[in-house]
């Protein structure tokens, strides 16, 4: 049994959740720019890690909201869940073996936007809200 710490409800068993798929998917700003491979690689090509990897999961059975997981997808050792927006545990970078920020890089998953610092929203919430701006 896989128990899974929703950010807002607490530790609920697996049974009451809906995986989302891999967290932090950036969506094209103009899908109709994009070629018929560019398109279908967005849509169905994934990383499939065996080992770390960011997820997003439903609370289906409670709260119903969405929010992101850092699990062990071979282990089902979970790192933390965070809200949508905030950064990944620290956990998950422990066992990636890289810290949030190193020299100046940025984490997988993350976008540089002002002053050259990672942001703690992911790049998709970054598009959508340069979109909301320009409009």
């Amino acid at each position: 049994m896989l128990i899974i710490p929703c950010p807002w409800c607490g530790d609920r068993d697996e049974s009451e959740f809906k995986y989302g798929g891999e967290a932090h998917i950036e969506r094209p700003l103009d899908p109709d720019a994009l070629t018929d491979e560019a398109w279908a690689d967005f849509l169905f090509m994934r990383r499939n890690t065996k080992g770390p990897f960011l997820e997003r999961w439903m609370h289906a059975a409670g709260c119903r909201r969405w929010f992101n997981l850092a699990r062990d997808t071979a282990t089902n050792q979970v790192f933390g869940a965070y809200r949508i927006g905030e950064r990944a545990p620290a956990a998950y970078w422990d066992a990636v073996g890289q810290p949030a920020e190193k020299n100046g890089k940025t984490p997988p998953g993350w976008r540089v936007v002002t002053g050259g610092a990672a942001e703690a929203t992911p790049a998709a919430e970054v598009a959508l809200a340069a979109r909301k701006v320009s409009a």
